[in-house]
């Protein structure tokens, strides 16, 4: 196109359109990203509370744990399905399962073996399994998509958001049912008392409190009696025995899926060796 000319006479070059920067998107302000950040101010603000409130404990807990089926919904509805996000819902689901269980290893002093392997078990095989996922399925490939050929127990329960979330649910409820049982046992542990003669005087209650006993409030018999008889056992039992299959069954998937992924590590392992040449063949002597 030929140059216009002005007034003067001067030849005009048209003017350049200018193309609209691209916006610049913030990954960590998303919509369930930010929920993501409200659930672990309210599992930090629970543990704050677990050692002697255990209703506002729970209920803080609770809602920390039902907001991880509204962040999954929200990353979807807005398109805002993060690699960062599912990574922030992973470990804050990990971490707020393992501190509650922390808390039943030393409330249940002769099950804490049995807690201490659940911990492990549970970051083993969600490690494993995102790690897997990671470095073998491509840069594109969700921890959710399970490939043909894997056991059908991680396809159901990866592919339907509603098993999803119905099996972490009741897991979870099944330790805040411990948990609760931890504040209406009837008996105080002869153990944990202090063997420090005692500052009783006759006509002391029947129910001293806890500082008449203990020189600290936050020593692990002082805690026990201020937990104790607390409130009735029967609600803890109820949900106990709502929740205990879903709970077993979540655990037998965590068995699965820890060996699924080191399979299909050990699989990669294989295939890239191979490309190496390796193992070198000997040569004939």
């Amino acid at each position: 196109m030929a140059p216009h000319a002005n007034g003067n006479g001067k030849a005009k070059s048209p003017a350049r359109v200018r193309a609209a920067p691209e916006p610049k998107e913030n990954i960590f302000l998303f919509y369930p990203n930010m929920i993501g950040y409200s659930r672990i101010v309210l599992a930090v603000a629970s543990l704050y509370y677990m050692p002697l409130h255990p209703r506002t404990c729970s209920i803080l807990y609770s809602i920390s744990c039902l907001l991880d089926a509204l962040d999954g919904y929200a990353a979807r509805y807005f398109h805002q399905s993060t690699k960062f996000g599912a990574v922030l819902d992973m470990v804050t689901d990990r971490c707020t399962t393992a501190c509650l269980l922390v808390f039943l290893g030393s409330a249940f002093p002769r099950w804490s073996i049995v807690f201490q392997m659940l911990i492990s078990l549970d970051l083993a095989s969600h490690y494993m399994h995102m790690y897997a996922t990671l470095s073998m399925g491509g840069s594109d490939q969700s921890h959710k998509k399970i490939a043909d050929g894997r056991p059908w127990i991680m396809k159901v329960y990866y592919s339907n958001n509603k098993v999803l979330f119905t099996f972490c649910l009741f897991n979870e409820l099944f330790f805040i049912a411990l948990y609760l049982l931890s504040f209406s046992s009837p008996i105080l542990s002869p153990s944990l008392l202090q063997t420090s003669p005692s500052t009783l005087q006759p006509g002391s209650p029947a129910a001293p409190k806890p500082s008449v006993l203990f020189t600290s409030p936050w020593s692990a018999g002082a805690m026990e009696m201020a937990r104790a008889n607390k409130m009735d056992s029967q609600i803890p039992w109820t949900l106990a025995g709502i929740s205990v299959l879903f709970m077993l069954i979540k655990q037998y998937i965590n068995v699965i899926q820890l060996i699924e992924a080191s399979k299909w590590l050990a699989e990669g392992d294989v295939e890239e060796r191979r490309k190496l040449g390796l193992p070198k063949k000997k040569k004939a002597a």
